[in-house]
C-alpha cells in the first residue's frame, strides 16, 4: 500500500482507498498476491492478509462449530459429588438454575452472552458463506455480515471459559469433581470459533460480497 500525498485528495473511487486501522494514514489500495499481507508503512499495523481458499476453510469451520455448538451447551462440563449427592453441570443447565434462584436478568444476560449471540455469528457466518460460494442473495449476504460485525462484540465464550475455570479451582478443594465431555466440546467450540474468525479476513469477503 502507497501513502497518498499530503493536501488534496485525488480522485479516486472510495474503493481504491484505504485506511489504516490505528493511524488513519489514508493510503491507495493495491491489489494482493495469494499469501501476501500488507502493512501500514506509518505504525505497521496489520491491514490486510490475502488467504488463498479462505473459503472452503472457512466453510468448514463453520460446519465444526455448529457440530460443536450442541454438545458443548447441553453435555456436563463437570460432575460434582459433594456430601453423598452427585450432579452433573451443563451450560443450558448453569442457565436454568440462575433463572429459578431469581437472578432472572443474569439468567438472561448468560443465554445471550454464552449460547444465543454465538449461535447467530455462527448462522450468519454459514449464510454468508453460502452466499459467497453460490453466487447468490449478495445483498442478503452484506446484510447479514454487517449483523456480524455488530453482534462480534456480544459474544463472550471466553468470558464464560474463564468463569467455568474459576469455578473449578475453586470447587475442587471442597468436592470430588471430575471433567465432563461437554467442557472439551465447549473449549473446542471456542477455538474453532478463533480459527474461523482468522480465516475469513473482512476484507476479502467484502470483495467477494461486491463483486458482480
Amino acid at each position: 500500500m502507497s501513502p497518498l500525498p499530503t493536501g488534496r485528495l485525488p480522485d479516486l473511487p472510495l474503493d481504491a482507498l484505504l485506511a489504516c486501522h490505528e493511524c488513519d494514514l489514508l493510503m491507495r489500495r493495491e491489489a494482493l498476491a495469494p499469501g501476501e499481507k500488507c502493512c501500514c508503512p506509518r505504525c505497521g499495523y496489520e491491514l490486510a492478509v490475502h488467504r488463498p481458499h479462505w473459503q472452503r476453510r472457512s466453510l468448514a469451520l463453520v460446519l465444526t462449530a455448529l457440530l460443536l455448538y450442541i454438545p458443548a451447551n447441553f453435555l456436563p462440563i463437570m460432575h460434582l459429588s459433594l456430601l453423598g449427592q452427585t450432579r452433573s453441570e451443563t451450560v443450558w443447565g448453569g442457565v436454568l438454575g440462575l433463572f429459578e434462584s431469581g437472578m432472572q436478568g443474569v439468567a438472561v444476560v448468560v443465554l445471550l452472552s454464552s449460547m444465543a449471540i454465538p449461535l447467530l455469528k455462527l448462522l450468519c457466518q454459514l449464510l454468508v458463506l453460502l452466499s459467497v460460494r453460490f453466487k447468490v442473495a449478495r445483498r442478503a449476504g452484506l446484510q447479514l455480515y454487517r449483523s456480524y460485525h455488530h453482534l462480534r462484540e456480544w459474544g463472550m465464550l471466553e468470558v464464560y471459559l474463564f468463569g467455568i475455570l474459576v469455578s473449578i479451582v475453586k470447587l475442587v478443594d471442597i468436592a470430588d469433581l471430575s471433567l465432563g465431555i461437554g467442557l472439551a466440546c465447549f473449549v473446542a467450540l471456542l477455538l474453532t470459533q478463533v480459527w474461523l474468525e482468522l480465516s475469513m479476513p473482512s476484507h476479502q469477503v467484502w470483495e467477494a460480497l461486491s463483486d458482480d
